[in-house]
């Protein structure tokens, strides 16, 4: 046999083992590599003995086994610890202690938090609304360390912090390959800081005269129903939004905005939901003429048709013969993008749109203020239909003086003996009208019906179990309305809640919400009948059958936040 590069004694083995550039071994490390040495010396001997008895015999080489393999050792170079072989010839603790893969990577950030608003700062200058612990909160954490580039990113994960401590933490497990074919993992916290800090939207609100457009709404009516509608078609869908204030007029709204793109879509959406037409003006505030630029206020007329559902109208007579030959005396039967009118007279209704009323302007006769009382004695139908209208004939008896009229109305699917019903009373009225004053006085009714009326349910102090939001607006004043202009407003507001009890077709443009304290004023309203049922009782007060209800169906849950924990939401 040949044992040519075999070494006799376990210190020539070492001795050839040592090149230049390694460490001096300790006693102890030097008997450990001896032992190393000489184990693998016998291996080496009993595979060269395997490999020439079986040369021998024409039998193929055995192979070694993984086991055999993975029982190979190398000392690290760093602190001489038996591992496995590996690029780096260094063992994992002492590659950890070598390099630093979280190097450039800050373990401390800021993070900036408007208390006002709610929302993160993402730089440069967006604000993010982010929950705690969130998907949205964790991007925006990593998106401001600097360095994660370099590095893989294996997990993220918060770490629980006081909610009241201002403080962020987050365990990040990163990997990087340090040397040929040897990646190291590392984890590690990162902590951030949270500083309050103002939005420019905020800064805003908080600040006066700091808007940058504004839209002034405005209808040249006594009343205030209609801005009540608008309101509620308003908060359905959001439109106020991005406003920063709102202040209350003589006659409409102003909204303002910091942005003028803001108001222009504002004056879309107004277009969109009501007849309106638009003006616009500019006001120079300040310029450089250095750069060039300069800043400017911006402001938005936005008049609403003055006319308002339920109107008495006096159509001129250019308009009635282009609306097909109709009467002039019209009632206004629905206000939304375009004016709906009916002639009572005929069934015979028709529409306006914005541009084609403002090019022929008309004005109301009277509205509902002026509405008297009277009740139904006979009722006789034409048989005449036109969609949910009916042509009729109804004798009634005013209710002040019971003088009877005969009167020619719509009402006809819904009126019936003994019935309550509100109509103009045009017997010994005067409007100041050049168009009523042409008309033939043998073709003026006596009386314009328009809408049935519920006293005896209305009088018996029923409780609604629905309600409306409203939307945070400035008092134009800070002194407090008069008595007789809150009676005013308390009226109105009366009269708009009813007509959306009557009318299904109204209260589909808006969202009603259920009343969580219904049951308790229902309670303390069946008291106060009862006490005044026992005052009245030689009066006849049976209410109405056919009285307009609301359904739950179409209540929406009033969803507010309290103050009671975190899952105290209605």
């Amino acid at each position: 046999m040949n044992f040519a590069g075999f070494h006799a004694t376990p210190e020539q083995a070492a001795a050839s083992a040592y090149t230049e550039g390694m460490v001096t071994l300790t006693p102890q490390q030097m008997a450990a590599m001896q032992q190393l040495a000489q184990q693998q010396q016998y291996e080496q001997q009993q595979q060269m003995l395997h490999g020439h008895f079986d040369a021998m015999h024409a039998a193929p080489a055995p192979v070694a086994t993984a086991q055999d393999q993975q029982q190979t050792l190398i000392l690290c170079c760093s602190c001489g610890t038996a591992i496995p072989p590996n690029p780096a010839a260094m063992c994992v603790a002492c590659i950890s202690n070598t390099v630093d893969i979280t190097e450039g990577i800050p373990k401390q950030s800021t993070v900036h938090y408007c208390r006002n608003c709610e929302r993160y700062l993402q730089p440069p200058n967006v604000w993010v609304p982010c929950a705690l612990e969130s998907r949205e909160l964790m991007a925006l954490l990593l998106k401001r360390l600097r360095g994660l580039t370099k590095v893989r990113l294996v997990d993220a994960v918060f770490v629980w912090t006081e909610p009241h401590s201002k403080r962020i933490k987050v365990k990040l497990t990163i990997q990087k390959e340090v040397f040929a074919n040897t990646i190291l993992q590392q984890v590690f916290v990162v902590e951030y800081i949270v500083a309050g800090q103002q939005c420019e939207a905020c800064t805003r609100i908080m600040a006066d005269n700091t808007w940058r457009a504004s839209v002034q709404v405005r209808q040249k009516v006594p009343h205030k129903r209609t801005f009540l509608y608008l309101e509620q078609i308003i908060l359905k869908h959001n439109a106020q939004k991005d406003t920063i204030n709102i202040k209350e007029a003589r006659e409409g709204l102003d909204f303002f905005f910091a942005q003028r793109s803001h108001a222009i879509k504002f004056c879309d959406f107004l277009s969109a939901v009501v007849p309106v037409r638009t003006k616009a003006s500019e006001q120079l505030i300040s310029t450089d003429i250095h750069e060039s630029t300069a800043n400017s206020r911006y402001s938005y007329s936005a008049e609403l048709v003055p006319i308002c559902k339920d109107d008495l109208i006096c159509l001129p007579p250019k308009t009635a013969r282009s609306m097909g030959g109709m009467g002039q005396l019209v009632l206004c039967s629905r206000v939304a993008n375009t004016l709906t009118i009916i002639d009572p007279n005929s069934l015979q209704g028709g529409e306006f749109s914005a541009s084609q009323y403002w090019r022929a302007p008309f004005t109301a006769l009277a509205s509902t203020r002026n509405l008297s009382e009277y009740y139904v004695i006979d009722v006789e139908p034409s048989g005449m239909v036109r969609g949910k209208y009916m042509l009729a004939d109804v004798q009634v008896g005013r209710a002040s003086d019971d003088a009877v009229f005969w009167a020619r109305t719509h009402l006809g699917h819904i009126l019936k003996v003994g019935d309550t019903v509100h109509g103009y009373d045009l017997t010994s009225v005067n409007f100041n009208s050049t168009e009523f004053d042409t008309l033939e006085r043998n073709s003026v009714p006596d009386v314009i019906l328009v809408k049935k009326a519920y006293p005896n349910r209305r009088r018996a102090n029923r409780v609604r179990p629905w309600k409306l939001k409203s939307i945070a607006k400035t008092a134009e004043s800070d002194l407090e309305p008069k008595k007789g202009q809150q009676d005013k407003l308390d009226a109105d507001y009366e009269t708009f809640l009813r007509d959306l009890e009557e009318d299904p077709e109204l209260r589909s443009a808006i969202n009603l919400y259920k009343d969580p304290e219904w049951e308790s004023k229902a309670a303390l309203a069946a008291q106060e009948a009862a006490a005044q049922a026992d005052m009245d009782s030689d009066m006849d007060m049976d209410p109405e059958e056919d009285f307009p209800e609301i359904g739950l169906e179409e209540l929406l849950d009033d969803m507010s936040l309290n103050d009671d924990g975190p899952d105290a939401l209605e």
